[in-house]
C-alpha cells in the first residue's frame, strides 16, 4: 500500500509530471524563436516531416538571403539531370582552368585560392577531372572552382529553369562565385528557406529527377564534410545529407535527416547580418538538436 501512495506522489510532482508530457509543435516553435533570437542578426527557419502527418514550422521562410554554398545544391541538381537526360555525362573528363567570365561584361577574372575551401582542385589545374569529380568536390568541401567549372558546363539559367519547375519562387542562380563585378552591382544568388526545403525535400522524396539520381546526390550529401551546425549534435546514427553556405557575416545549413526508423525530415537555417559567425553555429545546432527530440519524443 506504501509503495502505491509513494509512486502516486512521485507521478504527481511538477517535475515529475513535466518528464511524462510532450511538448506541442507551437510550444517547439516558440523555443526555436527564443533560441535564434540570442543571435545578433536575422535568420530564417523551415522545417517539415515527410510523412503522411506531415508537420512543419516555418520561421520569415519567405525572407530573401544572399544565397553563398546553398546554391550549390541547385547545380548539382541540374548536373544530373543533365546526366540522366543524355545532355552530358557526369564520367566524362573537362580540364581544369582557373579562367572564368563575369555575366557583367565578359571580362576575365581567376578564383582566389585563398577564399576557396576546396583547395585540393587546384593541384589539378591544367589536367583532366570527371563532372561527376566536380559535383562531389563542390558539394561535399563547397569548392568554388568546381562550382564555376560546372555552370560553365550546365549554364545558370538551366540551373534556374529547373529549380522553378521543382517549384522554388524566389531562388535565383545568376552566376558562378567570387565574380565580383556582379557583386559589386547587386548581382547575387539569392535563396529562401522555403525555396532550400522544396529542393531538399524533392531529392528526399526521389522526385528532384528520378529515384535513382535522388540516392546517387543523397550519398554526396551525406559525405558534407562541414558538420558544425545541423549534424552538430545528432546522434551518430541520425544521418545527415546537407550543404551549407558561409561567408562573413552569413552562416547556413540546409538539408535532410534520415533517421534509424527510416523516418526524414527536413531542415533549412538561414542566417545573416551577423557580428559573430560562431554564435549563429551554436544556436543552429541546439535548435537542430530540440527538433531531433521533439520527434524521438525526448521534448
Amino acid at each position: 500500500m506504501k509503495s502505491v501512495y509513494l509512486f502516486a506522489i512521485l507521478y504527481f510532482l511538477p517535475g515529475v509530471l513535466v518528464a511524462q508530457q510532450k511538448i506541442s509543435l507551437e510550444q517547439l516553435r516558440s523555443r526555436i524563436i527564443e533560441q535564434m533570437n540570442i543571435i545578433d542578426g536575422e535568420y530564417s527557419i523551415a522545417f517539415r516531416t515527410l510523412s503522411d502527418s506531415t508537420e512543419e514550422i516555418l520561421i520569415n521562410e519567405h525572407s530573401i538571403f544572399h544565397a553563398a554554398s546553398t546554391m550549390k545544391t541547385a547545380v548539382m541538381i541540374e548536373a544530373f539531370r543533365q546526366h540522366y537526360e543524355g545532355i552530358i555525362n557526369l564520367e566524362d573528363s573537362v580540364t581544369v582552368k582557373n579562367e572564368f567570365k563575369s555575366i557583367v561584361d565578359g571580362s576575365r577574372y581567376e578564383m582566389d585560392l585563398n577564399r576557396d575551401s576546396g583547395e585540393s582542385l587546384y593541384e589539378s589545374l591544367g589536367k583532366n577531372q570527371s563532372i561527376r569529380k566536380l559535383v562531389y568536390e563542390m558539394i561535399t568541401v563547397s569548392s568554388n572552382l568546381a562550382t564555376n567549372l560546372l555552370i560553365d558546363i550546365i549554364g545558370a539559367e538551366n540551373v534556374q529553369k529547373t529549380i522553378d519547375k521543382l517549384g522554388v519562387r524566389d531562388m535565383k542562380v545568376l552566376r558562378g562565385v567570387e565574380d565580383i563585378k556582379a557583386f559589386d552591382q547587386g548581382l547575387n544568388n539569392v535563396t529562401t528557406a522555403y525555396d532550400l526545403m522544396i529542393l531538399f525535400q524533392s531529392i528526399a522524396s526521389g522526385t528532384a529527377v528520378s529515384e535513382k539520381a535522388s540516392d546517387e546526390m543523397t550519398s554526396i550529401l551525406l559525405d558534407q564534410k562541414f558538420n558544425e551546425m545541423i549534424p552538430a549534435g545528432l546522434p551518430s546514427d541520425a544521418a545527415c545529407a546537407h550543404k551549407t553556405g558561409s561567408i562573413s557575416g552569413i552562416q547556413h545549413d540546409s538539408g535532410f535527416i534520415i533517421l534509424p526508423d527510416g523516418r526524414r525530415y527536413i531542415l533549412v537555417i538561414l542566417c545573416s547580418n551577423l557580428q559573430d559567425n560562431s554564435q549563429a553555429i551554436a544556436a543552429g545546432a541546439k535548435v537542430s538538436l530540440m527538433i531531433y527530440d521533439y520527434l524521438n519524443k525526448k521534448l
